[in-house]
């Protein structure tokens, strides 16, 4: 099987292909994971000083967001993983596993800690510290929080601009879940600052902490909001997900425009890694063709998909003209 070239004109490649663990995703997640490290750490400390729940809900988010990285890190590199006699396909899914507990991490630890922290302030009070350090800290994290995400929406302007799509349609049908983690995560964690420079402040001004609280509470939110997009669009890969029906219809056009095939019945995609798809079709051939016929059409089949769609590595034919009936009545529930 030979390695694709990518074109720009071909709709697989918008809206199913993706960096697969390349270098520019690899450095997309360490910039972050490092920016996220030093920012739980202030953060930490100017809650502390502070006395402020949104801060330690802020640090707690930060440090999630570490945690993401290491495992988003992971995913990149156990997911390129050559295919061996066990794992013909590669091991392309297994950073959809990895990318799955980053999803929880943010979930549990970011999350849970938020929703604490601020149901505890609003029932028991806080005493109110120094908030000039966590003014300081916040704006300073701001900086460092939209410097990762500029380079992760380079990264999504780039791919998107190669392809000829939007970024906010590459964003969601990439395979590329480590890029879209990112972005997700360094977007919340900026409305996440807001959010506690917001309760911070009005909790100053109006001296009650009930404020600090909610803002907490809102950070809470935002983060399950975030765990749980980026939890189904895992969970969907993870299991095999197909590729959207226009781009199927593309495919099957292509096999059936070969001068051998009268009709193509059944076509099915799977998403196998980051911008790797397996697809699999029942051919109807013409009657009159040989069994040499056949197989040079299918030769033909698999080349033309995989030269002029960058997102397929494997294509499997089937030359009998079922259409999936027996399948079914086979598989049909007692």
């Amino acid at each position: 099987m030979t390695e694709p070239v990518p074109t720009r004109d071909h709709a697989l490649a918008e809206e199913a292909a993706g960096e697969s663990g390349g270098g520019e995703s690899t450095g997309t997640v360490v910039v972050a994971g490092l920016a996220n490290l030093g920012i739980a750490v202030a953060k930490l400390v100017g809650g502390l000083l502070s006395h402020s729940s949104a801060m330690l809900s802020e640090a707690a988010h930060s440090l999630a967001d570490t945690i993401t990285e290491v495992l988003l890190f992971v995913a990149l590199k156990r997911g390129t993983r050559a295919p061996d006699a066990r794992h013909p396909v590669g091991y392309g899914r297994e950073t959809y596993f990895w990318a799955l507990l980053a999803c929880l991490a943010t979930f549990t630890l970011g999350a849970g800690f938020s929703f604490y922290q601020g149901v505890t302030t609003i029932v028991g009070g806080e005493e109110q510290g120094d908030p000039l350090v966590a003014y300081v800290v916040l704006a300073v994290s701001f900086v460092l929080e939209g410097t990762s995400l500029l380079k992760a929406v380079r990264q999504v302007r780039g791919s998107a601009r190669r392809w000829g799509t939007t970024p906010r349609r590459y964003l969601a049908a990439t395979t590329d879940t480590t890029v879209k983690a990112v972005t997700f995560e360094d977007s919340a964690a900026l409305v996440g600052l807001v959010l506690a420079a917001l309760g911070l402040f009005l909790e100053q001004v109006t001296g009650s902490a009930t404020w600090d609280g909610l803002a907490a509470l809102a950070i809470g939110v935002l983060l399950l909001l975030v765990a749980g997009s980026l939890a189904r669009a895992n969970v969907s890969l993870l299991i095999g997900q197909s590729l959207p029906r226009r781009l199927e219809d593309q495919l099957r056009a292509e096999v059936a425009g070969l001068d051998q095939v009268v009709d193509v019945p059944v076509l099915l995609t799977t998403v196998i890694g980051p911008g790797q798809v397996i697809v699999s079709a029942k051919v109807d051939f013409a009657d009159e063709v040989t069994v040499a016929d056949i197989e040079r059409a299918s030769d033909e089949a698999e080349r033309r998909l995989v030269a002029r769609y960058p997102g397929v590595r494997y294509v499997f034919l089937d030359p009998t003209p079922g259409d999936g009936r027996a399948r079914a009545g086979a598989h049909r529930p007692e």
